[in-house]
């Protein structure tokens, strides 16, 4: 129930993408944050997805994730936590960019 009540204190951060009120040709008709990352932050290589290990979207992630208990090997699971970890990372920190450069688009 604690939980639910957080649900109105967050914004989905691809309303303003999708409804055009920001819009970079860089995107090239996605919104989604692969598209719009490395457009908002093209020189930023703290926010490349490509540099990550085995994990480096969503999809992979779930499944890695889904997947990970059933590794015996004691030393790779910590490399693919330690790779899941590091995905969660980016993936937060690039919303945090995101909506930094959102509310400096709207100050100005």
């Amino acid at each position: 129930m604690v939980l639910l009540a957080l649900n109105d204190r967050f914004s989905d951060l691809i309303v303003p993408f999708r409804e055009k009120g920001y819009y970079h040709p860089d995107f090239n008709g996605s919104f989604s944050i692969k598209a719009v990352l490395p457009a908002l932050f093209p020189d930023d290589p703290e926010l490349d997805y490509k540099k990550l290990g085995s994990v480096q979207n969503g999809g992979d992630a779930m499944d890695t994730f889904a997947r990970l208990h059933l590794l015996k090997d004691q030393s790779m699971r910590e490399q693919i936590r330690q790779d899941l970890l590091d995905y969660c990372r980016l993936d937060t920190l690039a919303m945090v960019k995101i909506w930094e450069k959102l509310c400096w688009a709207v100050e100005e």
